[in-house]
């Protein structure tokens, strides 16, 4: 979703630890401590993740406020952060892209076929322009096309890759769109893959493509009541002929989203959400956050399917934090078979926010404990002891890498407006 952008942040008062990047206190049990990835100075905002074959781990942000040493760089831009040993250190960051314009929502994905090429999408030209970019030198260079260009404000594009299959699904307004390309990225075709009957805004949040080739997004369906304020539909979309036509599952339906204490962040903003992945074998896992009033503390429920989305099992609640507790930002990966992995933010140390994370090896019949991977840094004056002030981006991510281990990334601020950054973690 797009952040509103100002020239003017609340600077974070940075001890010297801090500021070198050193890591967290302690570590999380299976974790390694949080550590700050990205640029030093501006915001760093809502990064994506993507681990390959070989060892290499993939992080894209937008980059606000400045650019070090690029003053006539666009606002934000799209920075390139890698790593060639699982996490253990990381090269410079870059730009991957030497476009003109400013570029809005990062995916970056790793082809499960070859576990090497990295495909990147975001937006730009005033976010009518999706654009894909595609390195099969381990992220070295980069080849670009603009996949589609709309003729209004797009948002929040969802990525998935499976051989030459390359699909992105975005939302402009009340319509989901998808477009797709067979022939690794080359080309692309753009079809509408719902209705915008009785909504006023539509969320992409995940996507997928099982074994068979079948494709699949996830998206929420804002109702046009109360500009936006009444119930949120929750969907997956599936497509079995190459994106050409569509069927759609109703996974569950939330109140209206909550507001943001300060009210600065947008009616959207803490509203449901649901993404979705496959394993290896084409089970289907969604994941989502949802609430029974409007305006009210939300959940977050898990659901599978081993009929390729035709049926569904009976959703769970994940969390184990009391009732009431606010949840937002589920984010979902799955691996080999049975292999999922699950994290989300919430408020259990109210009102400050944490990360939170859980696995199953049989596919969410049963999950581990959870996992606490937020902590305390010093030098941050959005991070306390029992928590960090405020999610920073629209949503986070992970991956699995090549040693089986989960590599995960994601945003904390002050508030939703300044100063924030990106934090990283690795384990099982």
């Amino acid at each position: 979703m797009f952040r509103r952008f100002h020239s003017w942040w609340v600077p974070a008062v940075v001890l010297c630890l801090a500021a070198l990047g050193l890591q967290a206190w302690a570590a999380t049990p299976g974790f390694s401590p949080q550590t700050r990835v990205g640029l030093r100075s501006g915001d760093q905002w809502e990064p994506a993740i993507a681990a390959d074959g070989y060892g290499h781990v993939y992080v894209l942000y937008p980059q606000y406020l400045q650019v070090p040493g690029c003053p006539s760089c666009p606002i934000p831009a799209m920075i390139l952060v890698e790593s060639a040993d699982n996490g253990a250190s990381w090269r410079s960051e870059r730009r991957i892209a030497t476009r003109g314009s400013a570029q809005f929502d990062p995916q970056i994905v790793v082809d499960p076929v070859d576990r090497r090429t990295v495909y990147a999408a975001w937006l730009e030209n005033d976010r009518r322009d999706i654009v894909i970019a595609r390195s099969i030198d381990f992220g070295l260079t980069w080849t670009e096309v603009v996949a589609t260009r709309t003729e209004t404000e797009a948002d929040k594009p969802v990525l998935a890759v499976h051989g030459l299959d390359v699909y992105v699904a975005y939302n402009r307004a009340a319509k989901v769109w998808v477009a797709a390309s067979h022939d690794g990225g080359n080309s692309f075709n753009a079809v509408n893959v719902n209705p915008s009957d009785g909504m006023g805004w539509a969320q992409a949040g995940g996507a997928a493509i099982d074994p068979a080739g079948n494709f699949f997004v996830s998206w929420a369906g804002y109702t046009r009541a109360g500009n936006g304020q009444g119930p949120v539909d929750l969907y997956v979309s599936r497509s079995g002929d190459g994106g050409k036509n569509w069927s759609t599952t109703l996974m569950d339906v939330s109140g209206a989203p909550p507001e943001c204490a300060t009210n600065e962040c947008g009616w959207a903003y803490l509203g449901a959400q649901i993404t979705m992945t496959a394993d290896a074998a084409g089970t289907l896992y969604a994941l989502w956050n949802a609430g029974p009033v409007d305006k009210g503390a939300e959940r977050v429920y898990f659901a599978s399917s081993t009929t390729a989305g035709l049926t569904w099992s009976t959703r769970i609640d994940v969390s184990n934090a009391a009732y009431g507790v606010a949840h937002a930002f589920p984010t979902i990966v799955a691996g080999t078979v049975g292999d999922v992995r699950i994290a989300w933010m919430d408020t259990r140390e109210n009102p400050l926010w944490n990360t939170y994370y859980r696995s199953s090896t049989n596919g969410g019949a049963t999950w581990s404990s959870v996992v606490q991977l937020s902590s305390y840094v010093p030098g941050f004056n959005y991070i306390d002891r029992k928590g960090f002030k405020f999610p920073f981006g629209d949503y986070f991510e992970m991956d699995i890498d090549n040693r089986g281990d989960t590599q995960i990334v994601w945003g904390e601020g002050l508030t939703y407006e300044s100063p924030g950054s990106i934090w990283y973690s690795n384990g099982r």
